[in-house]
């Protein structure tokens, strides 16, 4: 069933010093694709600036400005409207492990097939997932790596940062969704399975009320390549559905940080971050 939201993510900046001139990347519009349509957005700051939009090399639309005036504060809001419908799960005999073996798979997808900053090599990482790997295909390997980063990791808001890598929480067994995603990467790219890192937004209620304005989060998932794209959720260990909301994909969080950019002054800053999602339909 299709669900139409509204989502409104705010970031604001506050600065003990003037910032004397800033560059900034938001990724922060919700992907249009097979799963969702986007029906609006609009990205808006304060102090106003003039933004101007483009695709990044992973497809996810970008919207960069930048200020030349002192600033001791920086609001960033993005609002949209977007229909969302659940994730496909394909059949399990769409593409065996000697399918994704090919020169032409590992040449189209190389760089979702290596470690990245966030998803690096792990010799004990590398075992567990060529266990996962016996007797199943890669459909089943995927759910299976999926089941497994949800049973070993406990949530647990504030254990890591958005600069902790894959072992790193592992080594502890606790993060959050991003971890959980990055964590799955490794094993999916260990069994040569092509998969990204999602970044979006979670509705919080499965029966949400419409009308309802709920505090959302932003959140992180995967999606892996069996012969096409699709998702799943380690963190809640779910399909990906109506709730989720994709903004944009890449090899690790690196690549689809929402907001990033280079300041000349300001000293330190004071971040704060909300999501709003509210169900239309």
């Amino acid at each position: 069933m299709t669900w139409r939201m509204r989502v409104v993510h705010t970031t604001e900046f506050e600065y003990d010093h003037p910032v004397v001139t800033s560059f900034n990347e938001a990724r922060v519009t919700p992907r249009g694709d097979t799963r969702q349509n986007v029906i609006l957005n609009r990205v808006e700051t304060s102090p106003a600036t003039r933004g101007y939009r483009y695709l990044d090399y992973w497809g996810t639309a970008v919207t960069a400005f930048d200020l030349h005036a002192p600033h001791l504060q920086l609001i960033v809001t993005s609002s949209s409207v977007v229909e969302t419908d659940r994730s496909w799960v394909p059949a399990e005999s769409e593409a065996s492990w000697e399918d994704l073996a090919t020169d032409v798979v590992a040449d189209r997808y190389h760089e979702l097939l290596v470690p990245s900053r966030y998803v690096p090599r792990d010799r004990k990482l590398t075992a567990i997932a060529k266990t996962l790997m016996k007797g199943a295909n890669p459909v089943q390997a995927v759910i299976a790596a999926v089941n497994w980063v949800h049973a070993e990791m406990e949530y647990e808001a504030g254990s890591t940062s958005v600069h902790t890598s894959a072992v790193e929480a592992w080594a502890d067994r606790k993060g959050v969704c991003q971890d959980y995603a990055h964590l799955t990467l490794v094993l999916l790219r260990t069994m040569g399975i092509p998969s990204r890192y999602v970044s979006g937004y979670l509705h919080p209620k499965k029966s949400a009320e419409i009308g309802k304005t709920e505090i959302g989060e932003s959140h992180a998932w995967i999606e892996a390549w069996t012969g096409s794209w699709w998702g799943l959720d380690p963190t809640n260990n779910t399909p990906i559905t109506e709730q989720h909301v994709t903004v944009g994909t890449g090899r690790d969080y690196s690549d689809v940080a929402p907001l990033k950019g280079i300041i000349s002054g300001g000293g330190t800053a004071d971040l704060k971050v909300t999501v709003e999602v509210t169900r239309l339909g």
